[in-house]
């Protein structure tokens, strides 16, 4: 194998390929970065066998010549060393590899040996003929995910809750994060002919998130029985999905409540965040909400070595019940408060000890259940 390539295209291939390199691997050549030169392109490969991130680099670029394929073939290579070296080096890459799997790279006057793999040995994904597939805007999916990945359960006792659960229907993409003390749950209307529901890390969720960084095109979908697929015209990324049924949550949110509130979404982060310095010594981070005459809503919480705090604000409207005092986690409530971008929120209680639902005022798609924790 032989080819010649522009350093920074290359180098930020390698950096985003090697996101899914493990440094401890019992397989050694998991550490390394498999490089598959063909006739105008070459395809770099990373896994640690729970994900895959694969990046083709093209010869041509908006008309510029990036990568030119003297002679095909594959090798692996040491992420670690193949990412530090090409940030260092001063201009464009010779690669050559020669017996005994050595790989030469020139820049300039500096040539550079590194031992190889023989990519045969690399373990090849066992992919096989997708079951279905669907289109999404990149930001979207993004969104959603943010959206929500971040109430999966750290708790691995129930593996299904420590990733997030998709769903297609024939009408909406939904995608939901639940550590059963509380509920993310964001619904994208599209029109799809794929239907059915999967689970995905949390952990490979967070690095399909740093790869795309400001892509915004088109993500594709696709599913098989355990992997799948979100593939771009930059780059593709496996995910090994979580066996296991997840539990209906549509059920669990309340479709009665005896007070619904709105108020003002900036203005009830902030009061929430300042409320939550003061909760931090307790297990559950306790903030209480009150209400006060049906026209203000108290925030307040107590630590017994720093003081206390209590702040009042204005409500935009009330139904129903006028009389409430309820203590909800802080860091929950923050968490899911920043995850609604309109301005006006609505909170919606059906009593002291039952879940409360916040979503926006506007026809959202998103919605987060919190269930209450004991008070002080």
């Amino acid at each position: 194998m032989e080819f010649t390539i522009n350093k920074e295209y290359l180098s930020q291939a390698v950096s985003d390929v090697s996101k899914a390199v493990s440094a401890r691997t019992t397989l050694p050549i998991l550490s390394g970065i498999k490089m598959a030169a063909d006739h105008g392109r070459l395809t770099l490969t990373g896994s640690n066998a729970e994900i895959v991130i694969e990046r083709v680099l093209y010869s041509n670029v908006q008309g510029e010549s990036m990568v030119a394929v003297h002679k095909t073939g594959s090798i692996v290579v040491s992420a670690k060393y193949l990412n530090d070296l090409i940030k260092k080096l001063p201009g464009d890459l010779l690669v050559k590899v020669g017996e005994n799997h050595s790989v030469s790279i020139q820049s300039e006057d500096i040539v550079v040996s590194l031992k190889g793999f023989h990519a045969g040995e690399f373990p090849r994904l066992t992919m096989s003929q997708p079951e279905a597939s669907h289109k999404l805007p990149g930001t979207v999916l993004a969104d959603m995910i943010k959206r929500t990945m971040f109430a999966v359960s750290k708790n691995g006792a129930r593996p299904v809750l420590t990733g997030v659960h998709f769903v297609f229907d024939q009408n909406f993409f939904c995608s939901t994060a639940t550590d059963s003390l509380r509920l993310a749950t964001y619904k994208h209307n599209i029109g799809t002919s794929l239907i059915g529901s999967f689970i995905v890390p949390q952990p490979a969720l967070n690095e399909f998130l740093k790869l795309m960084g400001s892509y915004t095109g088109e993500v594709t979908l696709k599913l098989t029985e355990s992997y799948i697929e979100f593939s771009t015209d930059v780059f593709s990324f496996y995910s090994r999905l979580i066996a296991g049924k997840y539990p209906n949550t549509a059920s669990l949110i309340p479709n009665e409540f005896k007070t619904v509130i709105t108020l003002q979404a900036s203005d009830f982060l902030k009061g929430i965040d300042r409320a939550a310095l003061f909760a931090g010594e307790w297990n559950n981070n306790n903030v209480n909400l009150t209400l006060l005459e049906g026209k203000k809503l108290g925030i307040s919480s107590r630590s017994m070595e720093s003081g206390t705090i209590h702040e009042i604000q204005n409500i935009n409207s009330l139904e129903g019940e006028e009389e409430l005092s309820i203590s909800l986690d802080g860091k929950f409530l923050t968490e899911a408060l920043r995850g609604i971008k309109d301005e006006e929120i609505k909170i919606s209680f059906s009593g002291s000890m039952k879940p409360v639902l916040i979503e926006s005022v506007s026809d959202s798609p998103y919605q987060h259940l919190i269930s209450p924790v004991r008070a002080y």
